[in-house]
């Protein structure tokens, strides 16, 4: 039996396919295919690493007439892992395609939730409009009681539709032969539709702030007006957000595929850690936002909180991530 064909009995018996096997060999496909169609022959060192791989010996692999391989695959170098197949993988790439939309759409209800209530607290300031300070309150507080509920509504429906999917970003995994190629290419397609959309939510996030300071400009003493305003800047800063969130979820989603960025194998052993600071933070967040809005009711600036800990959350990730990495 010659080095091609004990290669490719190895191979089948550890149970890797040969994007795998290239993986563990740091090496490309195109280099194990090579070897199993006995086109080339690996140097010496890989030799020795193929060796200690299967647990069988360099004279086994080199020499044609020993038949028996005596091999004993090491148990830590058996993959057990979870096998994405290519099946699967569209299946995932197509329900995030659409769940980023509704997540973004969901979000920029969220952001636009508060407005009702801002303009009709302003306009019951006003005299001239007739309008009591409780009905005022009452008919923000509905409309803003409505947008967040169907907004929770969407991201739940979301959540149970990617839920199948939730082991992509916990768990290191494997994939079949192909899936890989594949959602390089789709990613690499994806890379303009990204770009548009991350330079569109950036600019529109900018110019959020021009509606504010042009009602300042105009008359910084109607204070309806500046209202006015800044809901205009709440409605700009939503749509850029729309932006950042659907390109961003369907950009993750190819890195999750790809075990890349984030989703990378040795960011996933930190990942319990972070996760659980991540979400305690902004759970706090809100807490303290509608903490200090509905008991002053100063929806007009307490938004400004939702800044501050955007600001600072960057600090606390690198700053966990540090210790995770230590522990």
């Amino acid at each position: 039996m010659i080095f091609s064909d004990k290669l490719v009995q190895l191979r089948k018996k550890a149970g890797w396919s040969q994007e795998e096997l290239a993986e563990q060999m740091n090496v490309t496909r195109q280099s194990v295919s090579k070897w199993e169609g006995a086109q080339s022959v690996p140097d010496l060192e890989k030799m020795l690493r193929l060796s200690e791989l299967f647990g069988v010996s360099t004279d086994y692999l080199l020499k044609d007439e020993i038949e028996d391989a005596g091999c004993s695959i090491p148990s830590d170098k058996v993959t057990m892992l979870r096998r994405v197949s290519m099946e699967e993988a569209n299946a995932f790439l197509s329900v995030k395609a659409i769940t980023s939309k509704l997540i973004a759409f969901a979000t920029f209800l969220c952001i636009l939730s508060p407005i009702c209530l801002i303009i009709l607290g302003a306009v019951s300031e006003a005299p001239e409009y007739g309008l009591a300070d409780h009905v005022a309150g009452g008919i923000g507080m509905i409309v803003l009681l409505l947008l967040v509920t169907i907004a929770v509504s969407i991201f739940i429906s979301s959540g149970r539709k990617t839920a199948p999917y939730a082991y992509l970003e916990k768990e290191v995994f494997e994939t079949e032969y192909g899936v890989s190629g594949m959602v390089a290419e789709r990613k690499a397609q994806y890379n303009g539709t990204y770009t548009r959309s991350t330079i569109i939510g950036t600019a529109l996030c900018i110019m959020a702030l021009i509606p504010l300071f042009g009602g300042a400009v105009f008359n910084d003493e109607n204070e309806l007006l500046i209202i006015v305003m800044f809901s205009a800047s709440l409605v700009i800063a939503g749509i850029g957000v729309f932006f950042f969130i659907s390109s961003g979820i369907i950009w993750e989603s190819y890195d999750k595929l790809l075990q890349e960025g984030d989703y990378s194998k040795e960011k996933k052993k930190t990942q319990p850690i972070t996760t659980v600071i991540s979400a305690t933070y902004w759970l706090i967040t809100t807490a303290i936002y509608l903490g200090y809005s509905l008991s002053t009711n100063d929806w007009g600036y307490s938004w400004i909180i939702w800044v501050v800990a955007g600001i600072i959350f960057p600090a606390i990730a690198m700053i966990t991530n540090l210790l995770a990495k230590r522990k």
